[in-house]
């Protein structure tokens, strides 16, 4: 019988109402820095995050990308990074309905959130999101030794929500981050699908419509 419920947070329960690349963009705009980084993209980005994610911020993802990218030229690195952070928070939305689903499990089940990224962005996220009481345990992996499918990621979750892993089920988007690395820490998976977003994954235990998440979860949990 499930006691606890965990879910991921982007893409999951909250999307940006922009896309990425155009959030980037806008990040350096408002750094003053588009002159001196007008060829960064996206894959630039996710590039540097997977090898330079700071535990805080995502300075060290930025300072690399200028170091790569405006040698030429004066560019904070911070102010870069606090400006994309005020970026992609204020363009972060809730997905319908996910609130107040939260509010309805929490009634039968634990609930938390694991999410992957630094501290203080996650962190501003469920501030702007107006969800910094909304469940009952957080984790964030920059807190931890290394971010998802990481099964000790998922065992701080269980810690905190005080269940064993065949008593949880976790509900993410990410087919090996958050559908495979719960499975693999022995909890029920979830994966949440959407237009355009990743393949179900063999492993999941179910699959469900974001779009239809505030209604077909709960008697989807109740099934496991």
């Amino acid at each position: 019988m499930i006691h606890a419920v965990g879910f991921d947070l982007d893409e999951t329960l909250a999307v940006p109402e922009r896309d990425r690349s155009t959030l980037l963009s806008e990040a350096i705009r408002a750094a003053d820095a588009d002159s001196l980084l007008a060829d960064l993209t996206r894959d630039s980005y996710l590039r540097a995050h997977r090898e330079h994610s700071g535990d805080r911020t995502r300075e060290p993802v930025f300072a690399a990308l200028v170091e790569e990218h405006a040698e030429n030229g004066d560019v904070d690195p911070a102010r870069l990074a606090a400006a994309y952070r005020r970026t992609v928070e204020e363009a972060l939305v809730p997905v319908e309905g996910a609130a107040d689903l939260v509010g309805t499990l929490r009634e039968s089940y634990r609930v938390g959130l694991l999410t992957d990224g630094p501290v203080r962005t996650q962190r501003g996220k469920l501030e702007t999101l107006g969800w910094t009481g909304l469940f009952d345990a957080v984790v964030v992996t920059g807190e931890l030794p290394e971010p998802k499918p990481d099964p000790r990621t998922f065992r701080r979750l269980l810690d905190d929500l005080g269940v064993d892993p065949r008593e949880a089920a976790f509900v993410g988007d990410h087919p090996e981050a958050d559908v495979a690395g719960a499975a693999d820490a022995g909890l029920y998976a979830v994966q949440v699908s959407y237009p355009g977003g990743p393949d179900p994954h063999p492993g999941a235990d179910a699959v469900i419509d974001r779009d239809a998440l505030a209604e077909r979860l709960p008697g989807l949990l109740a099934s496991l």
